[in-house]
């Protein structure tokens, strides 16, 4: 090199940490402990997409349940009502994408293992950076993921908040796969498509995991997916199971809502404030809407609510049109006791104060002797057991 050409300068994060001793290279750290062709960037890359794209999906359609149960106050009273089915294939699909990146998580660690026994452990500053993220990914993915799925069988063995919880982890590990991408993008465009002869046993491997991932997805999906019903073997719900062929997440006696009073009366707060036995409330215009119930769980059904527009109990109280709506339950307790809906929900025809599923009166476990159900709403929020309703 001539003497006048300048020397690049290293970086203090890539210059080279010193490599420790070789008598310590033993058991999956030695060099050959990992055999098998299929640990290799062409298997990762393929895996990874499909990981990609399911990650993706279960993230943005987790957002969109996130936004729909907390809004934030400027989103608040622009939520959509419709289509009235939105809800219900969004958290579908959420639990859907969700169960599916199980296997494929497990696919792509296995395939990408052996670096984590690399020698050396690490080479520079940089370079033991990079894998420190790479840990708080997987920890990341793998808590999102299998929490997500004991959520799906509300078991929470868990001290902390499970909803505020994985909707940060959520972002924390969108944010990590993100940004390993972006370090390993020249090895993912390498490798994107086939370079020539492929590996012996990997179409055999990425058709197991295809396998795999297609098991757990027909298998679970009928607790969402009407046409898939027959073959919903291993999901937490049956959609045509509980009382009057509804599903029941909390139950009249887990509300202590089993003895409600024989002179219940509905109480409606506003400028002109109200109230109405049952008689009087059957007594006015009485509508019925098709509309599904869908839940975080994943499960939803579809059935033929009856009773009183929300809409026309507000005006009778003199509401103005953009008023909120806060609904508070007779249980005693719960974190969803006291909701509020916002005035798009509250003003929409099909948002019905029910009295009636598919023809019969309301089952205590489905909210007699008043319930919420609006289109596009998350099953927490359509309250059951109503007792109060009051403009905001």
């Amino acid at each position: 090199m001539d003497e006048d050409t300048p020397v690049p300068r290293r970086r203090s994060y890539d210059l080279p940490l010193p490599t420790p001793p070789d008598v310590l290279r033993r058991g999956p750290l030695r060099e050959g402990a990992f055999r098998s062709a299929l640990h290799e960037p062409r298997t990762a890359v393929v895996i990874g997409r499909w990981l990609g794209a399911a990650l993706l999906t279960c993230f943005l359609t987790g957002l969109f349940s996130h936004l729909l149960q907390e809004p934030p106050p400027w989103l608040r009273d622009h939520l959509p009502s419709r289509p009235v089915s939105g809800y219900q294939i969004t958290q579908g699909l959420h639990v859907i994408s969700g169960i599916a990146a199980i296997p494929l998580l497990g696919a792509k660690l296995w395939t990408v293992y052996p670096k984590l026994f690399e020698w050396p452990p690490v080479r520079s500053v940089g370079h033991a950076v990079e894998r420190l993220g790479i840990a708080v990914l997987v920890a990341a993915l793998l808590l999102e993921v299998f929490t997500g799925l004991l959520n799906t069988l509300q078991w929470y063995p868990w001290p902390f908040p499970f909803r505020q919880t994985h909707f940060w982890i959520g972002w924390l590990a969108t944010g990590g796969l993100l940004l390993h991408v972006g370090a390993k993008a020249p090895l993912i465009a390498r490798h994107w498509r086939r370079p020539g002869p492929g590996v012996a046993q990997r179409r055999a491997f990425l058709g197991a995991v295809t396998a795999s991932v297609a098991a757990v997805t027909l298998t679970t999906a009928g607790q969402t997916v009407p046409w898939l019903r027959g073959l919903d073997l291993f999901a937490p719900r049956r959609p045509d199971i509980g009382p009057q062929g509804l599903p029941v997440n909390r139950t009249a006696v887990q509300a202590g809502t089993t003895a409600v009073a024989a002179d219940w009366r509905l109480r409606v707060d506003g400028p002109q404030p109200y109230e109405l036995t049952m008689a009087e409330l059957l007594a006015m215009p009485q509508y019925e809407a098709e509309l599904p119930i869908a839940c975080v769980e994943g499960w939803s059904a579809t059935a033929r609510w009856g009773g009183v527009r929300v809409a026309d109990l507000l005006a009778r109280a003199g509401a103005r049109a953009g008023a909120r709506v806060r609904v508070t339950s007779l249980e005693a307790g719960g974190p969803y006791r006291v909701t509020e809906m916002p005035a798009t929900y509250a003003r929409d025809p099909l948002t019905l104060l029910a009295l009636r599923v598919n023809g019969e009166v309301l089952h205590p476990d489905h909210g007699y002797p008043a319930r919420i159900i609006a289109p596009n709403r998350p099953g927490v929020l359509q309250t059951k057991w109503v007792a109060r309703m009051e403009a905001v």
